[in-house]
């Protein structure tokens, strides 16, 4: 399992190792030890899988804060997605960048986005299925959100980006300069 440091502190991509033959592969998609070495001591509670029907889909960007505060471990497991994290750890040097990483069955990519960071996608393929880890219930009065279009942030979201597809919870999130300071950070 090669686990790679992205240039926002605290988010990791995941390759887990695949041995194949002519029947195709065997992968560990998660092991606790290599895992915890690089992002740290971290208990998973739950399993989510979020179908998106059409190409282009948006959802997000969504967080939870404190006290349920979520990490979450993204992978793909149909069709195709563009995943993307945001800092909104206030204080960090890296507040208001992003990151993001193009997940698919093929690629076995995953990405670890730990608490401090607002998490979205857009499905690149219709029929897209997202599977992840979190390392905390859901909880509504915790349940958060961002801008997915801030431009103050300025995430380069592929062609296929349909804002039509949004939730209205989405279309109704606040920008980051409006964003109350749920996380902060001391570098």
């Amino acid at each position: 399992m090669q686990i790679q440091s992205l240039s926002l502190f605290g988010l990791n991509l995941i390759v887990p190792r695949r041995l194949g033959d002519e029947r195709g592969y065997f992968s560990e998609t998660f092991r606790e030890d290599r895992f915890t070495n690089v992002a740290g001591d971290w208990t998973f509670v739950q399993d989510n899988e979020s179908l998106s029907v059409q190409a282009g889909t948006i959802r997000g960007l969504h967080f939870q804060s404190a006290p349920h505060a979520q990490g979450k471990l993204v992978r793909c497991t149909a069709g195709a997605l563009f995943d993307v994290a945001v800092d909104i750890r206030f204080g960090s040097s890296t507040y208001g960048q992003w990151v993001g990483a193009t997940l698919t069955p093929a690629n076995g990519k995953q990405l670890w986005v730990p608490p401090g960071f607002a998490h979205g996608f857009c499905s690149l393929e219709p029929h897209t299925v997202i599977c992840y880890k979190v390392t905390d219930y859901y909880n509504a009065g915790c349940d958060k959100g961002l801008a997915w279009n801030d431009p103050a942030i300025g995430i380069e979201w592929p062609d296929v980006a349909d804002p039509d597809t949004l939730s209205a919870k989405d279309c109704a999130q606040p920008r980051l300069a409006d964003l109350p300071a749920y996380f902060s950070w001391s570098e």
